[in-house]
C-alpha cells in the first residue's frame, strides 16, 4: 500500500502537470485541489513515527479521526476489559502515553467504578516516603547456590514472543529498548535470530518442545547446539517452556505464511509449512527428569540461571516437581508463572478462553508451595499475565513474584493497535507479520526508544507507589497491601483471599494444612500423573 501510494501520487502529479502544459491550464486547478491530499500522502509515506500512516498513507488517518471524534467521557470512563478488546482503553492510554513520553495523567478523578466487584486498590501510608530516596531502578539477583553466573534482572521485562510470530523489526525494537533500558528480552521458543543480537540487549533464551535453535534434524534436543547458542554473552538466562497461558497443554503454532525460509533456517524446520510444536517435551517425561534436564542445561551453559515456565494446571504436578527438588537436590534458579489471561499470538479458542489457571491464583499457589517446602529462598518467581502498570507490578509482588514479564503491553509500546490479525500475517502496524511491505512501517530507531520509555516510566510509577505505601524495598510488599472488592458492600485484602501458609509446613505430615493434604498425596516425583488412588474420596 505504501509503495503504491507513492507511485500513484507521483504519477497523478506528473500526469496533471503534462495535461496542464499540453492540453489546458485548467488541469492546474485540478492539481491545486489534489495537491494537499498528494502532499499528505507523501508525508505519511515517509514519516517514521506512525506505522499505520506509513503503511497506509492518507487512508490511515481515518483511524486518528475516529479516535478524535470519540467522546472523551467514553475514552476515559470505561470499565476495564469490557469494550470487546484485549485491553481496556485505560490500559492502552497508559502504554501509549508512556511510550511516547506524553503526559500520562488523567483528568476528572478516578476512572473506574470503585464499588464494582473486582475493583482493587493498594493501601497507602499516612507517612509516605519521598520516592527520590528509594532506588530508582530496583533489581533482583537471579541464581541459586548452583548457579555460577547469576543475573541482575529488572522487575519489568519483555515476555516470550518469538521471531516468526513477531516481525524482525518488532524483535529489533524490543531488543533495542531492552538494551537502552537495561532489562531482559525473552526470545520466545522460536530461537535466537540475528535480530535478537542486533543491539546486544540482555536475552532470556526460551526453549520449548520444538527445541528451536538447539534442535537435531529429527526434532530432539541437541546439547552441542544448546552449548554453542548459550555461550553468547548477551544470553543471560535460559527458560524451559512447559506451558504458556495462551494455550496451556497445547503445542506452539506458527502458520505456514509466517514460516519463511529465513525463519525455517533459524528453527531448523521446513519453510512454508505450519509449524506445530508437540505439546510435551522429549528430553524428559517426569518431574525428576525435568530437574535433571535443568542441571544439564546449567552445566552446558557454563552455569547460567536455568528455570522453567508454566501455567499452573493440576496442582499436584507442581507439587510433584517440588518433591523432586527435595529428592534430587536440584533446583531451578527461577520459575515463571504464566496466567490463562496471558498470550499474544494464535491459539485455539477453547484453550485461550477455558484452559489454565489465572496468574493470580497460580502465582499465589506456586509461592505458597515453594515456601511450604522451604524452597523459595533459592528460587526467583517471575509473573506474567496482563502486566501493564506499576500497580500491576506491585500486585504481582504482593502475590509472591520477584519480577514480572509483559508481552502485549510491550507489543503496544512497539506500535501494536490490537487489530487482532496476529495469526493472519496481515498486521497493519508491521508488528506481527512477515510481510516485508508491512514491516517497513515499523521504524526500529523510533520504536526502540518507545519501548525503553514505557519501561522506564512504568518502573518510576512502581517506585512512587511503593513510596506512597511507606515501603522502602520490593521485598517488603505483601498481600496485606492489596484489597479487592468482592461485592458492592464487602472487600477483602489479598491476605484473606490468598492466605499464606507457614514456612516448611509441607515437610511434616502433622503440619500440612488440611486443604493441601489431598494435593500432596496425589503428587509423585517420578510421574506427572496424579496418584488419585492415594486419595480417599468419601461418597454421599
Amino acid at each position: 500500500m505504501r509503495a503504491q501510494s507513492i507511485i500513484l501520487s507521483l504519477l497523478v502529479t506528473i500526469g496533471l502537470l503534462i495535461l496542464g502544459f499540453i492540453v489546458s491550464s485548467s488541469w492546474f486547478w485540478v492539481l491545486g485541489i489534489l495537491a494537499p491530499f498528494i502532499g499528505i500522502t507523501l508525508y505519511d509515506a515517509f514519516q517514521k513515527k506512525h506505522a499505520i500512516l506509513r503503511n497506509f498513507p492518507l487512508l490511515g488517518r481515518s483511524r486518528y479521526l475516529a479516535e478524535w471524534m470519540r467522546p472523551k467521557v467514553y475514552q476515559y470512563f470505561i470499565e476495564p476489559d469490557t469494550d470487546g478488546r484485549p485491553f481496556s482503553r485505560i490500559n492502552r492510554n497508559i502504554i501509549y502515553q508512556r511510550a511516547k513520553n506524553e503526559l500520562d495523567t488523567a483528568p476528572f478523578g478516578t476512572q473506574l467504578n470503585v464499588y464494582k466487584e473486582g475493583y482493587e486498590w493498594m493501601a497507602h501510608s499516612i507517612s509516605p516516603i519521598d520516592h527520590h530516596d528509594l532506588e530508582e531502578d530496583p533489581r533482583v539477583l537471579i541464581g541459586g547456590t548452583d548457579c555460577r553466573k547469576p543475573y541482575s534482572a529488572s522487575l519489568f521485562n519483555v515476555a516470550a514472543m518469538s521471531f516468526g510470530s513477531l516481525s524482525k523489526n518488532a524483535v529489533m525494537a524490543l531488543n533495542g529498548g531492552a538494551a537502552i533500558g537495561h532489562f531482559a528480552h525473552n526470545t520466545g521458543e522460536g530461537g535466537i535470530s540475528s535480530y535478537h543480537d542486533k543491539f546486544g540487549g540482555d536475552l532470556i533464551y526460551q526453549i520449548g518442545t520444538g527445541y528451536f535453535g538447539c534442535r537435531t534434524k529429527d526434532g530432539n534436543f541437541s546439547p552441542e547446539l544448546f552449548a554453542e547458542r548459550t555461550a553468547a554473552d548477551n544470553v543471560k538466562m535460559v527458560e524451559i517452556k512447559l506451558s504458556q497461558g495462551a494455550k496451556p497443554g497445547h503445542g506452539g503454532i506458527l502458520p505456514a505464511k509466517k514460516a519463511t525460509p529465513e525463519i525455517a533456517k533459524i528453527r531448523n524446520i521446513e519453510p512454508h509449512k505450519d509449524v506445530l510444536s508437540p505439546p510435551y517435551h522429549r528430553a524428559f517425561s517426569t518431574p525428576t527428569e525435568l530437574l535433571q534436564f535443568v542441571k544439564k542445561c546449567r552445566d552446558l551453559s557454563g552455569g547460567k540461571p536455568i528455570g522453567f515456565k508454566c501455567c499452573i494446571g493440576q496442582k499436584s504436578e507442581f507439587i510433584a516437581i517440588c518433591k523432586a527438588m527435595l529428592h534430587t537436590g536440584i533446583k531451578p534458579d527461577f520459575i515463571s508463572i504464566d496466567g490463562a489471561e496471558g498470550g499474544t499470538g494464535a491459539a485455539p479458542l477453547e484453550f485461550s478462553n477455558s484452559v489454565g489457571m489465572p496468574y493470580r491464583e497460580g502465582l499465589a499457589f506456586a509461592y505458597n508451595a515453594l515456601v511450604g517446602f522451604n524452597l523459595k529462598k533459592e528460587i526467583t518467581l517471575i509473573a506474567s499475565g496482563k502486566i501493564v502498570s506499576g500497580f500491576d507490578i506491585v500486585r504481582a509482588i504482593a502475590l509472591g513474584a520477584d519480577a514480572t514479564y509483559s508481552a502485549r503491553a510491550m507489543m503496544m509500546a512497539v506500535g501494536c493497535i490490537q487489530a487482532l490479525e496476529c495469526n493472519t500475517n496481515t498486521c497493519p502496524t508491521g508488528v506481527a507479520t512477515q510481510d516485508a511491505e508491512l514491516m517497513k512501517g515499523l521504524v526500529v530507531d523510533d520504536k526502540k526508544h518507545r519501548v525503553a520509555n514505557y519501561h522506564r516510566e512504568t518502573i518510576i510509577s512502581f517506585v512512587e507507589l511503593m513510596a506512597a505505601a511507606g515501603i522502602d524495598h520490593p521485598d517488603r510488599i505483601n498481600r496485606s497491601h492489596i484489597t479487592r472488592r468482592v461485592s458492592e458492600t464487602a472487600a477483602h485484602s489479598y491476605m484473606k483471599l490468598y492466605p499464606y501458609i507457614p514456612e516448611g509446613c509441607l515437610l511434616q505430615a502433622e503440619s500440612i494444612p488440611e486443604d493441601w493434604k489431598d494435593i500432596l498425596a496425589m503428587a509423585d516425583p517420578s510421574s506427572f500423573r496424579p496418584r488419585f488412588e492415594q486419595v480417599f474420596i468419601e461418597e454421599d
